[in-house]
């Protein structure tokens, strides 16, 4: 049986709506306050689609999916796979990758949506490399995309959503290099559904979690339990790094970077002290895009690239948790 192919990431992606909500902009809908949010959150601003435009996710993906490829110096029709983690799908059939690859211009390549909540990209790279190596997949475009201001509730009785998502994009091209010492170290995936409670998008008055009192208002938008969501990242986010550090024979030292879902300023700064890592290990941008989701992650390491912090041969740890519950890593040799 031969060892595992090497796969690489040779292009990044990213997209934003022009639409800007600041913390004063909430403070004119909602008892909340520019001080009360950056306290607690990190966050000063978040994007915002125009959905009554006709925006939507896959406007989004499709600007951050382009990029990526432009960065990879690739054609869309060399693309035999496209995985959109998402939990902003715009209909429940088709799936909107398949949309995506149409106006993209792939020929016939394979496409799905994942919903994994804000562990869509960690998920989607574990899942997008186990099949590639299968050898049926070359070219993989990997997009994390949400648009979840068109599900949260822009008033006082919504104020947790609102204050804490933002709409974005994030791609990455994933490709088969003959160099095996590229790719997936390690990894990791959980979840626990006894606590889908805690964060969910009720559709109808039978899907409110037990103990809540229906009021219409809730019916397709974003409910959260901001404070057992809160106790479960603190608690969840270190020991799935461990875990994943554990599996790969490594520490914490040995790690380039550690690129991290956004959720929250103060879970990210405890994750980085407890692991006592320098700020330029890891890297925090929610005070710009706010919690994007699924997009967050690449958001990150689009910042990186950027820079050019990345670079080739460096070991990244990609970090994801949220609905479901879930929670995931995906150690990377670039």
């Amino acid at each position: 049986m031969t060892g595992p192919e090497g796969v690489e990431i040779v292009g990044v992606g990213t997209a934003v709506p022009d639409g800007v909500v600041t913390n004063t902009d909430l403070e004119k809908v909602m008892d909340t306050s520019d001080e009360w949010i950056r306290q607690r959150t990190g966050i000063e601003q978040r994007y915002r689609i125009k959905a009554d435009q006709g925006e939507s996710v896959k406007h989004l993906a499709k600007d951050a999916v382009i990029r990526a490829l432009d960065a990879a110096n690739m054609d869309a029709a060399e693309l035999d796979l496209i995985v959109l983690s998402t939990m902003s799908s715009e209909m429940t059939c088709p799936p909107t990758a398949c949309r995506l690859a149409a106006e993209i211009g792939t020929k016939n390549a394979g496409a799905f949506d994942l919903s994994a909540a804000c562990c869509g990209f960690v998920f989607g790279l574990n899942t997008a490399y186990g099949l590639m190596q299968t050898g049926q997949y070359r070219n993989v475009a990997l997009i994390g995309a949400d648009t979840l201001t068109n599900i949260v509730e822009y008033s006082t009785k919504g104020r947790n959503g609102a204050i804490l998502f933002g709409d974005a994009a994030g791609a990455v091209i994933l490709r088969k290099t003959s160099d095996t010492g590229k790719g997936l170290i390690a990894q990791a995936m959980h979840s626990d559904g006894a606590r889908w409670a805690d964060l969910s998008i009720p559709q109808t008055k039978f899907d409110l979690p037990e103990g809540v009192e229906f009021d219409e208002w809730q019916l397709g938008k974003l409910y959260m339990n901001g404070q057992s969501v809160f106790k479960f990242a603190v608690g969840t986010f270190p020991r799935v790094i461990e875990q994943t550090l554990d599996r790969a024979g490594m520490t914490a030292g040995d790690v380039d970077h550690f690129i991290c879902h956004q959720s929250n300023r103060r879970i990210l700064e405890a994750a980085r002290d407890r692991f006592g890592l320098a700020e330029e290990k890891f890297h925090i941008n929610i005070d710009r895009f706010a919690n994007t989701v699924a997009a967050s992650i690449p958001l990150v390491l689009n910042d990186l690239v950027s820079a050019r912090s990345v670079k080739p041969g460096q070991r990244v740890m990609f970090v994801g948790f949220g609905g479901g519950l879930t929670w995931g890593t995906s150690l990377w040799q670039l």
